[in-house]
């Protein structure tokens, strides 16, 4: 949308957005907060590639998810935002990760369902 392009690949990223508004309970851009977090993509995709820094998690939903589907949607969430649109899944994929993460959440005692690709290997 920055560069007035728009495509599917856009509209995978704008999904992107809306998955890390979910998990964080953020907006997109909140001008209240301090200078470093008004863009919530730059403030949080550098807390997102380290797992051990998943708290920014929203705490409303806390005790809803286990670590796992949590860092699933971390991932999945950082590969709808990749800079390079090719980089990105389709929304198929991304279906079908969602789904995957969903049935890990209904059979917790298989939580290795489905290993997630790197964003390499999605094209």
């Amino acid at each position: 949308m920055r560069t007035g392009h728009l495509s599917v690949k856009s509209d995978v990223y704008s999904f992107g957005v809306v998955l890390l508004e979910i998990l964080t309970g953020l907006t997109s851009n909140d001008f209240s907060s301090p200078e470093g977090q008004i863009a919530l993509v730059d403030w949080a995709i550098p807390l997102l590639s380290d797992e051990t820094k998943l708290q920014i998690m929203d705490t409303r939903i806390d005790g809803q998810y286990s670590s796992q589907e949590a860092l699933q949607t971390a991932q999945l969430t950082l590969k709808c935002l990749e800079r390079d649109p090719e980089s990105r899944p389709s929304m198929k994929e991304v279906v079908d990760e969602l789904a995957c993460i969903q049935a890990m959440k209904e059979n917790p005692n298989q939580s290795e369902l489905k290993p997630t690709p790197s964003p390499s290997s999605s094209q």
